[in-house]
């Protein structure tokens, strides 16, 4: 068994939303148990109509379909109503099967996933962000998971599907984060190992989920993996298009150039005077109005971090970061410089916009791309910071 009990790091501000689904989810599960302790009425049309769905759909004989209508409860009838049935599609029932759940442990380990993954998430979008997220990813989870069996009117409950979408934003944005997984192997292995996040995400999407997936068609099988797998993807595509916006929003606008110059030695000597006379707005509009294809080979790596830090020390620190992401996409090939620029990026995030665990991915990175001792000093004093400003910092390989 392997179990994840936890992740690192985390932000100090409390995930108030996170929270706040969580206990709807179980406020509704507690408000359920009653009706999971009466018998279904059979004169009710609800439970004639799911009756012959399970029989025509599952294929069951007289004897088990006897068996199955003595065990039907009042909550499954609940369960029909307001869970999604592809085969008769309901914006209401698209938000409502999210809250519904199978059992304790189809509850228990959906908020277990949604408790671990979710502060960092939320912390990243912020609490009107994160709802919107989680509600339009277990939209899309569903939808994905109709698609595949559209003829079907067996109703699919659960808040995997949104949970997925949270999964996959953080498999985006925090990939260098550890997860704590409790790994019960009896009698050969009993213990809690730290595992890189994307490991554990992967294996939850592929080994979890396409794997049964593909062996069963996602029919039949009471699990939704259509939903897991179409959720996580929403998650993944939701995460790339907000950073996207995020990382164009923090490019700066409305600077003049001074009459760009049109070749690569000018475009450079103009850039370099800009910088040095403090010519701030200058050397954005040279760097982000050139053509790409001339500003990255004409201006080089150290300029651009110069104007980074310049950036930094006239309090712009979305301007300097939008600096730093340039390097970073602009030279690939130098270890070294992508280092500088990482734990730029990491100072800014930590020490004034806020960002612990994003900063977190930025030293990670740096440490991993650089043995320069001067740079690796930095990344240490960066994560001891981090230390005193984060719930849980994992222990990095040196």
């Amino acid at each position: 068994m392997f179990l994840p009990i936890g992740d690192a790091p985390n932000p100090l501000t409390r995930p108030v939303m996170t929270w706040a689904l969580i206990a709807a989810n179980v406020l509704v599960y507690l408000a359920m148990i009653p009706a999971a302790a009466r018998p279904a009425d059979p004169r009710d049309p609800a439970f004639v109509e799911y009756v012959r769905t399970l029989a025509s759909e599952r294929g069951f004989d007289r004897r088990t379909l006897r068996v199955v209508a003595a065990g039907m409860t009042e909550y499954d009838l609940i369960v029909y109503r307001w869970g999604y049935k592809p085969a008769a599609p309901s914006l209401v029932t698209l938000l409502t099967s999210m809250f519904l759940h199978g059992g304790f442990m189809h509850l228990f380990g959906n908020m277990l996933f949604l408790w671990i993954y979710g502060d960092n998430v939320e912390h990243r979008l912020g609490r009107p962000g994160y709802l919107a997220a989680y509600l339009a990813t277990g939209v899309a989870a569903t939808l994905f998971d109709g698609m595949i069996r559209s003829a079907s009117g067996i109703p699919s409950i659960g808040a995997s599907g949104a949970i997925s979408g949270v999964l996959g934003a953080y498999f985006i944005w925090f990939p260098h984060n550890r997860v704590r997984v409790m790994v019960f192997l009896f009698p050969f292995l009993m213990d809690v190992i730290e595992f890189p996040a994307r490991v554990v995400l992967l294996f939850y999407l592929m080994v979890d989920n396409l794997l049964p997936f593909l062996f069963t068609g996602g029919r039949g099988t009471g699990v939704a993996y259509g939903a897991h797998i179409g959720g996580f993807f929403a998650g993944l595509a939701l995460a790339w298009g907000v950073s996207r916006v995020t990382q164009r929003g923090r490019i700066p606008r409305g600077g003049r150039a001074r009459g760009a110059p049109a070749t690569g030695p000018d475009l450079a000597v103009a850039f370099d005077e800009a910088v040095s006379e403090g010519d701030l707005e200058g050397a954005l509009a040279l760097l982000f109005e050139t053509p790409r294809a001339l500003s990255r080979a004409a201006i080089g790596p150290e300029a651009k971090l110069r104007l980074g830090q310049e950036l930094v020390r006239a309090g712009r620190p979305r301007s300097a970061l939008a600096v730093f992401q340039r390097v970073l996409t602009d030279h690939p090939a130098d270890d070294d410089v992508r280092a500088a620029a990482h734990l730029g990026a990491a100072a800014v995030q930590l020490r004034q916009l806020g960002m612990e665990t994003a900063a977190y991915q930025h030293i990670y990175s740096a440490l991993e791309e650089s043995s320069d001792p001067a740079l690796r000093a930095r990344a240490a004093a960066l994560l001891e910071e981090l230390r005193t400003r984060t719930r849980a910092v994992p222990r990095l390989r040196r």
